[in-house]
């Protein structure tokens, strides 16, 4: 893991707006993703913001918010406080280097007196890089999958 690298919560200034949709746009360019398109400012808006900076850089980030459960489940009762990861971005250079690993971490320190579960969707084409990265790394577990096939 790295250790150059640091973690902050900050608020949506123009600034980090800005750095936000253009790494959301790199995002976009890798088409890593099924559907992902670049953020609008109402994307972003309204959610903690965790941002990995290397120095003056940032390098990743992670945004999301917490609600309650509109409807009881498997895994939940309703009105149950969750904090919602909507994104979770590591520059790929700085992949494998532990920074997505800080970046969840700092969120989860954040809300665990506020939220029972961290709940996240994942839409990757790499999906066994990403379970293994929120299931054996991170410790979190498989609730559901979404499959398909395309037939035309």
């Amino acid at each position: 893991m790295r250790d150059d690298i640091f973690v902050i919560e900050t608020e949506l200034t123009p600034e980090v707006l800005c750095t936000l949709i253009s790494m959301s746009e790199a995002w976009e360019a890798e088409q890593s993703c099924h559907g992902y398109r670049k953020n609008e400012r109402a994307d972003i808006e309204g959610n903690r913001i965790f941002l990995a900076k290397a120095g003056d850089q940032t390098v990743g980030y992670l945004f999301g918010h917490r609600e309650n459960t509109k409807q009881s489940s498997s895994v939940m009762a309703e009105n149950t406080p969750v904090f919602e990861v909507e994104e979770l971005y590591v520059r790929p250079e700085f992949r494998s280097s532990g920074i997505g690993t800080k970046l969840f971490l700092a969120a989860e320190r954040a809300v665990s007196e506020e939220a029972e579960y961290i709940l996240l969707s994942t839409a990757t084409k790499n999906w066994r890089a990403i379970l293994h990265f929120y299931i054996d790394e991170l410790g979190m577990d498989f609730w559901s999958a979404r499959l398909y096939l395309k037939l035309r």
